[in-house]
């Protein structure tokens, strides 16, 4: 019996260069933004995405942070970025935003969970 062709899935620093591009350019950043959300040297995103340089293990969870994705996501265990949060609706929600309106999303919960911590006193 023989087994039908695949294609070979891309190395996991390939995925990994894919998705990092893919998770900047969703979120609409440039190289230097994310380097400076995930407290890395400019040139480093630059250098991740072209697959010349692997990150640690912390630099992965810093990137990951900053992009707001799972480390699964970027290191190609999942295929959906926000899969982690989504059994929660809010967090599907906050997952589609980009950008600036993510940031006003995020003052607004924050304001929002002060009151309340305020009106239980």
């Amino acid at each position: 019996m023989s087994k039908s062709p695949t294609t070979p899935s891309p190395p996991p620093s390939e995925i990994f260069a894919q998705r990092l591009k893919s998770a900047r350019e969703f979120r609409k950043l440039t190289q230097a933004e994310l380097a400076e959300k995930a407290k890395l040297p400019s040139s480093s995103v630059a250098h991740f995405e072209a697959g010349s340089r692997k990150p640690s293990f912390d630099t992965l969870r810093r990137l990951a942070t900053a992009l707001e994705v799972t480390t699964d996501y970027l290191l190609g265990r999942v295929d959906e970025p926000e899969l982690a949060e989504a059994a929660d609706p809010l967090f599907r929600d906050v997952g589609k935003l980009t950008g600036h309106d993510r940031e006003l999303a995020k003052d607004f919960l924050k304001m929002l969970a002060v009151r309340g911590e305020t009106k239980r006193k």
